[in-house]
C-alpha cells in the first residue's frame, strides 16, 4: 500500500514538473503555451531532418519559379524580423535561419521546419496563380515557425509518453525501471517527421491568423487569401468533415480570414501608383512654299502706216 502510494505521489510530482515547461507567447494573438523542449532541442532535430529531406527532393529546375519563391520568401521572413525586434522578440531572431525551396513534386503542398527552413511543392504555384498568394501560403508557414507549433505538438507526444511511463509504473508497481527516461529520444526515435507533421485545428487556424498579417506586413494585399483558399476549396482535396480533419474546413477558414482582414489591413501599405509617364507630342510644322508665278505680258506695237 504505501509502495502504491510512493509511485502514486512520484506520478503526480512528475505530471507537475511536466507541465511547468517553459511558456512560450505567440506575438500577435498573444496566446501562452508550455513548452517541454528548448529551442536548442528543437533545433537539432530539425536541422537533421532537413539535411536528411534535401537529400531525397529533386530541386526544381525551374530558375524562374525557383527564385519567385526566394524572393517573396526573403521578402517576408525580413518583415517578420523587423517585427519581431519592434515588439519585444529581437532574441527569437537567433533561432532562424531561412531557406526556401522549390522542389519538383506535384503535391499542393508546402511545408516548414522550425529554424525557418521552408519548403515548396511546384504542384502548389497553379493554385497561387500571383506573387501575393504565394505570400499568403509563406506567410502561413512562417507562422508556424515563429509560433514554434513544431514543438508545441512534440511537448504534446512528450506528456503523452510521460503519461504512459508513469501509468506503467503505477500498475506495474514493481518493474524496477524509471518512469520517465529520455522521454525526447524516445519521442524523436519514434517517427516525428517535420516534414510531415499535423498541427492541430487551432495550430492551423493560428498559422491562417498571423500568415495574413505576415503578408500584409511585407506589402503583399492579404485580401488575395479569399480567391486562393477558394481556389484551394475547389481542387476537393479537403471535403472531409472537419471533425476528421486536422485542418480547418475550407467554408470555416475563409469565414475565419474574412473576419480577421481588417486586421491585417492595418498592416498593409498599398504600394505607391505609379506616375504616368506624360506623352510627348511632337508636331512637325508644314512649310508651304508659294511659287510666285510671274506672267510676262508681251507689248504688241502696232507700225503706223
Amino acid at each position: 500500500m504505501k509502495k502504491t502510494f510512493r509511485l502514486l505521489f512520484f506520478a503526480a510530482l512528475t505530471l507537475l514538473t511536466v507541465a511547468c515547461g517553459t511558456t512560450n507567447t505567440v506575438p500577435i494573438t498573444g496566446r501562452k503555451t508550455r513548452l517541454l523542449v528548448s529551442d536548442e532541442q528543437i533545433l537539432s532535430l530539425s536541422t537533421q531532418q532537413y539535411q536528411e529531406y534535401m537529400k531525397g527532393a529533386k530541386a526544381s529546375t525551374d530558375q524562374n519559379n525557383t527564385m519567385l519563391v526566394k524572393h517573396v520568401g526573403q521578402k517576408l521572413a525580413t518583415a517578420v524580423e523587423t517585427f519581431l525586434t519592434n515588439n519585444g522578440y529581437a532574441n527569437e531572431i537567433k533561432n532562424f535561419q531561412w531557406e526556401f525551396n522549390l522542389v519538383a513534386d506535384n503535391q499542393v503542398n508546402a511545408f516548414c521546419m522550425p529554424g525557418g527552413k521552408i519548403v515548396v511543392y511546384e504542384g502548389l504555384l497553379p493554385v497561387t496563380q500571383n506573387e501575393a498568394s504565394l505570400a499568403i501560403v509563406l506567410g502561413h508557414e512562417i507562422a508556424h515557425a515563429v509560433a514554434k507549433h513544431s514543438a508545441e505538438q512534440l511537448s504534446k507526444q512528450m506528456r503523452q509518453q510521460y503519461a504512459t511511463k508513469i501509468g506503467g509504473a503505477v500498475v506495474g508497481t514493481a518493474t524496477g525501471s524509471s518512469a520517465v527516461s529520455s522521454v525526447l529520444t524516445s519521442v524523436a526515435s519514434a517517427g516525428f517527421n517535420f516534414a510531415n507533421l499535423k498541427y492541430s485545428r487551432d495550430n492551423e487556424t493560428e498559422a491562417d491568423h498571423l500568415g495574413l498579417i505576415f503578408a500584409a506586413m511585407a506589402g503583399y494585399d492579404p485580401q488575395q487569401a479569399i480567391p486562393f483558399w477558394q481556389r484551394m476549396a475547389q481542387l476537393g482535396g479537403n471535403k472531409k468533415s472537419e471533425f476528421f480533419s486536422d485542418h480547418p474546413s475550407d467554408e470555416k477558414r475563409i469565414a475565419a480570414l474574412q473576419k480577421e482582414m481588417p486586421e491585417a489591413l492595418k498592416y498593409y501599405t498599398p504600394p505607391a501608383p505609379q506616375p504616368v509617364a506624360k506623352k510627348t507630342t511632337t508636331t512637325k510644322k508644314k512649310t508651304t512654299t508659294t511659287k510666285k508665278k510671274t506672267t510676262t505680258t508681251k507689248k504688241t506695237t502696232t507700225k503706223k502706216k
